[in-house]
């Protein structure tokens, strides 16, 4: 099983860009989590995607020519 990101870490997008981890943030009524994370390149964008699709397979039918297996892997 794959550990789940932590804060101030770097973890690459299978479509080959770094982003830092943030934190990782429940939701108060579901309690699903999410990761916060910004693009290493432009830190002033955010973004929140919830942790089992950060942390979910890349869909090889859709982007055949990917090389990572997971959607976002640590760097």
């Amino acid at each position: 099983m794959r550990e789940n990101p932590k804060a101030h870490e770097i973890w690459r997008h299978f479509k080959n860009n770094d982003y830092e981890i943030i934190t990782v943030a429940e939701h108060t009524e579901t309690g699903e989590k999410f990761v916060i994370y910004k693009p290493v390149n432009n830190p002033e964008r955010h973004y929140a995607r919830p942790l089992r699709m950060f942390m979910s397979e890349t869909d090889m039918r859709k982007y055949p020519k990917a090389v990572q297996r997971y959607r976002f892997e640590k760097k």
